[in-house]
């Protein structure tokens, strides 16, 4: 089996593993674990933790600073996503004008830790001084993106395997990088795309991280610096961004099996 592909496999493994003993021991209460998503329908938690716990993992199995940034991305997002649930601000602008003002948000001390976790990864990604920024605003900036596409089902998941294809392709340490992102990402991609759970900024950032050291560890210095600017360009224009990822579906997508399950799991309250 290529490397790749065992990579992908172990994520993708652990994630529905890690998210079935999520499901069954719900810590903390069930209610805990449920949100109302942006179409008003109730979708459970599991998938971001379990996404998190398995791209990390595998992650860790090629490179362990890797591995560490995308367990520490996906942390930070866990802490934005219990800390700052009621906050409906997005992206840098928002959480640095809170700061101007004197507010430190929890999306800002998300920011401040993912973006840390990433330069610690890119220096032990990359030998010289140079490409270990370049590597470490990559690793962030892609968790970063990936958590501003993530405002409707399916969209973070579905961009982590589109992205993740052309690391697959350069082979070595991209590849199993990128195979792990993406088989985490598949595993939770049908219950996210049918709104039966949702990754948050837990999965987003993580799935996020461990894509963005899969594309650092494939390119060179030229390659880091284009994705770098192109990486900061998105999120500096990250309500555009956002904007394009709502662009709605075809219509009946997955609304039936989505429906069948969601029968069963929510039933009525009387």
């Amino acid at each position: 089996m290529f490397p790749s592909a065992a990579a992908f496999v172990l994520a993708a493994g652990l994630t529905r593993a890690a998210a079935v003993a999520l499901r069954a021991e719900a810590p903390g209460g069930r209610d805990r674990w449920e949100r109302t998503n942006h179409a008003g329908r109730v979708v459970e938690l599991y998938a971001g933790p379990a996404a998190g716990l398995g791209a990390a993992v595998a992650v860790g199995r090629w490179h362990r600073g890797a591995g560490f940034a995308v367990l520490a991305a996906g942390a930070c997002g866990a802490y934005d996503d219990v800390a700052g649930a009621r906050d409906g601000r997005r992206g840098f602008r928002a959480h640095l004008g809170a700061l101007r003002a004197g507010e430190v948000t929890s999306g800002a001390v998300k920011l401040s830790g993912v973006s840390a976790a990433g330069l610690v990864a890119g220096a032990l990604l990359k030998e010289r001084a140079v490409d270990k920024v370049l590597a470490g605003v990559v690793i962030a900036g892609t968790a970063h993106l990936v958590n501003l596409v993530d405002v409707r089902p399916g969209r973070a998941a579905g961009a982590v395997l589109a992205l993740g294809v052309p690391g697959l392709l350069r082979g070595g340490g991209a590849a199993e990088l990128s195979g792990a992102a993406m088989g985490a990402a598949a595993a939770v991609l049908p219950d996210d795309l049918g709104e039966r759970a949702m990754i948050g900024d837990t999965g987003a950032h993580a799935l996020g991280a461990a894509l963005g050291a899969g594309i650092a560890a494939g390119c060179g210095r030229g390659g880091l610096a284009l994705h770098a600017a192109a990486l900061v360009a998105a999120a500096a224009y990250g309500d555009r961004v956002s904007a394009l990822a709502r662009t709605p579906l075809p219509a009946g997508y997955g609304n039936r099996a989505t429906a069948r399950w969601r029968a069963h799991r929510f039933p009525p309250r009387r």
